[in-house]
């Protein structure tokens, strides 16, 4: 199994309405960007390969699926190392 690190990462959000939030955008440096092209699923989840609990985003990108977690104020993925 690969190896993995928390890597904390700026995301763009949306709003809705009724104050539901919506990643739209990942921003991982200057050159890496990837908008988030679909929300699959939310749920409260732990992240098994680098810890950490919070709301778990299964994400549509670049037609792949990838999870992006909200933790305590602060995004984060599951980074290759």
């Amino acid at each position: 199994m690969e190896e993995r690190k928390k890597q904390y990462v700026p995301v763009v959000v949306r709003f809705d309405t009724a104050g539901k939030m919506r990643p739209v955008l990942i921003e991982f440096d200057e050159e890496h960007k990837y908008p988030v092209d679909k929300i699959l699923d939310v749920r409260r989840a732990a992240c098994q390969s680098v810890g950490g609990v919070g709301d778990r985003y299964t994400c549509r990108i670049q037609g792949k699926e990838s999870y992006l977690w909200f933790e305590k104020g602060r995004w984060f993925v599951a980074a290759k190392r």
